[in-house]
């Protein structure tokens, strides 16, 4: 089963990349906070995670720091999709441990050619 997660607080933005994912041939599994995501992620267990920063409660950074401890580890490539651009802010989420970045906005029809990418490395 081709499951992936998508830890988004945003409607709009969960449409979206809901509508990318499901038109490559996905199943789509969402939360929207950051303890909702490490929980739906352990059990689970999808392909990768689509990851937002920007989060009520915990945010994307520490989300993904919790799920990298636990017992999924560095199984689950985790993606970061956000608006946050400022100086450092790519280095701070990688260092987290999300094996990529992107900026919003993003254009559903090429963004699952980027995504694939980074989860076939």
């Amino acid at each position: 089963m081709r499951k992936v997660l998508v830890v988004e607080d945003n409607m709009e933005n969960l449409t979206l990349i809901t509508y990318a994912l499901q038109r490559a041939g996905y199943t789509v599994v969402a939360a929207e906070t950051g303890e909702e995501g490490i929980e739906i992620a352990l059990k689970e267990r999808p392909m990768f995670i689509i990851m937002d920063i920007d989060l009520p409660g915990i945010d994307g950074i520490e989300t993904t720091r919790r799920i990298r401890v636990s017992e999924i580890g560095s199984s689950i490539p985790i993606i970061a999709i956000t608006s946050y651009a400022m100086v450092g802010d790519k280095e701070a989420i990688l260092e987290a441990g999300c094996n990529g970045y992107f900026q919003r906005p993003i254009d559903p029809v090429t963004i699952m050619d980027r995504i694939e990418r980074i989860i076939n490395k």
